[in-house]
């Protein structure tokens, strides 16, 4: 059977994988935006606590992914959960990182003038500094999503969803009829999808930043 027969054929179960693929990865993005963002805006005025915030979320980056899901399973079980953790995890260094940078780099000017108006504190961070920090905040999403677009393809070996399953079914039964169409099926599914997340972000960045500020 040829590649595009075994699409044909299986054409439900490769889009059924896609979208559960598409909604474990956008849900981990999620998790990973408040948790990174958050802790960015706790830590970025104080560098000990900046440098302490990249290098933890920097270090989950070195855990290999099996290592990981294996650790996982015995608090989460098999299945959705341990992959999403996982993926979060995986995610929150340029996220935090993109935050911590972008929050310290805006021009002092700017938050003098606005202290010189009368905000507060917590005002010029919300109306002034996360506004003109969006931009790179947002390019962090962009990578992070990028790196756990792939992972996420690991996730089938805990029994997560996804197109995973295509993979690690072919290469379970590699040798036999349509076991190289699984792999590429999987393969070329997330590549697809990779490249439709960053299309749709790079939108979704122009929508969310202001005008003067985009490039």
């Amino acid at each position: 059977m040829t590649f595009a027969e075994y699409v044909r054929e299986n054409w439900i179960t490769i889009v059924n994988d896609t979208i559960l693929h598409f909604d474990v990865t956008l849900g981990a993005v999620a998790i990973a935006v408040v948790i990174g963002v958050g802790l960015g805006m706790l830590t970025y005025r104080h560098s000990t606590l900046a440098a302490l915030a990249t290098t933890t979320t920097g270090a989950f980056l070195t855990i290999p992914s099996v290592a990981l899901l294996g650790v996982l399973i015995a608090p989460f079980g098999l299945g959705v959960l341990p992959v999403l953790v996982a993926l979060v995890v995986y995610a929150l260094l340029p996220i935090t990182r993109n935050t911590i940078v972008g929050l310290q780099e805006v021009d002092p000017a700017v938050v003098e003038a606005g202290r010189g108006m009368g905000l507060s504190r917590t005002r010029v961070l919300w109306d002034l500094r996360l506004p003109l920090a969006w931009p790179v905040i947002f390019a962090g999403v962009r990578v992070s999503t990028q790196i756990i677009i792939g992972i996420a393809a690991i996730g089938a070996w805990v029994q997560g969803p996804g197109l995973g399953n295509q993979i690690f079914n072919g290469l379970g039964r590699f040798g036999g009829a349509n076991s190289l169409n699984q792999v590429l099926t999987g393969t070329l599914g997330i590549v697809v999808l990779a490249l439709l997340f960053d299309l749709a972000l790079a939108g979704v960045a122009r929508l969310t930043t202001s005008r003067g500020l985009r490039a």
